[in-house]
């Protein structure tokens, strides 16, 4: 091990400065001039933020990333630490107030929530840039912080996606042992009846008879939540064919004509000249076309305006249910692909996880816009018939 103080290549030039003529030093401080210019272009076409600090966390250069990613003005390099941008990173790294950093490797991993709410993974690591003064030597650190926002939220969204399916396993195992008893209670409803008709007209076999009629129709409701829910879950096999969604789609609302003209809402179609020529389940894409204009239906008071809108481009094509309905609330929309969350009185909260877990099967999407008071858009992406795949290069 070499013992004492090396000299850096700068130290070098300085030391050759007195010995340079005004036309060699101007040359010398053109050239480190470009070269901390060029140093400065890497740093600052890094994603990462970069930061120098001292040994009390005093910011001395950051790089535009970490400008960005813990809001530091260009009037704080010099003047404020790097603890009290991060609150909490001089607690985790169990200093003191006042206290030096000790020259080791450090890493964490934090929540920023300024200037917005993100994720990051901080590097703090000791480099050989140590100055004196006053007689005391002070160290210097390289900071790094790499934005982790998306790897945590897949994380996130993996674990959750995880925990539903746990769920929707457990509730199907309770939904099938449901219906045994269900269809008992059925058939003795059925010998109830037959009973019932045997007995003289009265009062009282007016009441029983309605009381019966009440039981087979909550009974029957049961049977329908159970059959939706697990066909809602139940993995299915796609029946692809070529398809013409806009056909399809004036055969869903055709279908649906009746209950439209109930409620007095009107349809507006606007569609691309070309016909939208998909790969799909004709019964599939049937029912998510139903399962959205029921919700649109719902969502509106008599007298309401569905607008679809098929729009196509190279590789996919879209369409855009829009209502004018009340619209959807932001806590309400994180959540409309989850089974059984419904803001529907009577409502089973399956309906949308069909339409997602179908468009998923199909290779397409489901987006969700909306505003209250204002209505909202839904819109399904599919991927073309004749779509070209292109080679990552």
């Amino acid at each position: 091990m070499i013992s004492g103080k090396k000299e850096s290549s700068l130290d070098r030039v300085l030391g050759q400065v007195d010995s340079l003529d005004t036309i060699n030093l101007t040359n010398l401080v053109n050239k480190l001039a470009r070269e901390r210019a060029f140093l400065e272009t890497i740093f600052n076409t890094a994603r990462e933020g970069i930061l120098v600090i001292s040994d009390f966390g005093v910011i001395e250069y950051a790089n535009v990333a970490s400008h960005q990613m813990i809001g530091l003005k260009d009037s704080d390099i010099g003047e404020v630490s790097l603890w009290r941008l991060i609150p909490g990173l001089r607690g985790s790294l169990g200093l003191e107030e006042e206290a030096r950093l000790e020259s080791s490797v450090s890493s964490r991993e934090l929540e920023l929530t300024y200037p917005e709410n993100r994720y990051v993974r901080l590097y703090i690591l000791p480099f050989e840039g140590s100055e004196e003064t006053d007689g005391e030597t002070s160290n210097r650190f390289v900071v790094i912080l790499s934005d982790i926002t998306s790897e945590k939220q897949s994380s996130a969204a993996m674990i959750e996606s995880e925990r539903i399916s746990s769920i929707l396993l457990l509730a199907a195992g309770v939904a099938h042992e449901l219906g045994n008893p269900l269809n008992s209670i059925t058939i003795h409803l059925q010998l109830m009846e037959r009973q019932l008709k045997k007995l003289e007209e009265s009062p009282a076999r007016g009441k029983l008879e309605s009381s019966v009629e009440v039981c087979r129709a909550e009974v029957s409701r049961l049977d329908g939540i159970i059959k939706n829910f697990l066909e809602a879950i139940r993995p299915q096999t796609p029946d692809f064919q070529t398809v013409n969604l806009n056909e399809l789609l004036e055969e869903s609302l055709q279908f649906q004509a009746n209950e439209l003209e109930d409620r007095g809402i009107k349809v507006e179609m606007v569609a691309d000249a070309e016909s939208p020529i998909v790969r799909a389940d004709k019964q599939q894409v049937k029912q998510v076309f139903f399962n959205i204009t029921k919700n649109a239906m719902e969502a509106m008071k008599p007298g309401g305006l569905i607008r679809v809108k098929v729009q196509s481009d190279e590789e996919r094509v879209y369409l855009r249910f829009g209502d004018s309905g009340a619209g959807i609330n932001q806590e309400s929309l994180s959540r409309v692909f989850e089974p059984y969350h419904t803001t529907k009185k009577g409502g089973t909260g399956l309906g949308l996880m069909i339409v997602e877990r179908i468009m998923r099967e199909l290779g397409g999407q489901v987006g969700i816009d909306s505003k209250e008071g204002v209505g909202t858009v839904v819109t399904l992406e599919f991927p073309k018939q004749n779509r070209k795949f292109r080679m990552l290069e």
